[in-house]
């Protein structure tokens, strides 16, 4: 089984959320691999998704949305969980879900999104990205909890040899 995770990052602190998520996968024996939104050609030979996105202004990133677009077919075809990354603080802020996702997730029948807190490193920004945290007085530092984001991609390794093993043992041999 190979499993796909695609990302939309803007700063890198998403894409290594999703370096995490592949990590476990393959701990659990399962091939995996991590490809940007904007790089992926096709979905041939991939068996699972794990799509995750930076969460900007509320919004899932553009890239994203359209990888979504593109390959919804193709997803519709396959298991596919979601991630956003962005809340900052401590507690995380905003609270709310990014504001497109529940469409998302209907799109391409998603069977489970999570939000995971992200990073803030004003030195990765660029000048209106930094006026725009001033403005808001967003937090500066890196939230992202390692072991909740383990343990998700564990759930989703877990589920898929699962299923794996329910289809071999219906196949008459």
């Amino acid at each position: 089984m190979k499993v796909l995770v695609a990302v939309a990052s803007k700063h890198g602190a998403t894409l290594e959320i999703a370096e995490a998520i592949a990590r476990e996968i393959k701990s659990a024996g399962l091939e995996c691999e991590v490809a940007q939104t904007a790089d992926i050609l096709t979905l041939d030979e991939i068996d699972a998704v794990a799509l995750g996105s930076a969460v900007y202004m509320g919004r899932w990133m553009e890239d994203a949305r359209r990888f979504v677009e593109q390959y919804r077919d193709d997803l519709i075809m396959r298991p596919v969980w979601l991630f956003s990354s962005g809340p900052i603080g401590d507690p995380p802020k905003p609270e709310q879900e990014a504001i497109d996702i529940e469409k998302v997730r209907e799109a391409i029948r998603a069977r489970q999104h999570r939000t995971f807190p992200g990073e803030l490193s004003r030195d990765k920004l660029g000048l209106a990205e930094k006026l725009a945290a001033n403005v808001i007085h967003a937090p500066s530092g890196d939230y992202r909890n390692w072991d909740e984001i383990a343990k998700w991609a564990q759930g989703i390794a877990e589920t898929l040899q699962r299923e794996e093993a329910q289809r071999q043992a219906k196949t008459p041999r």
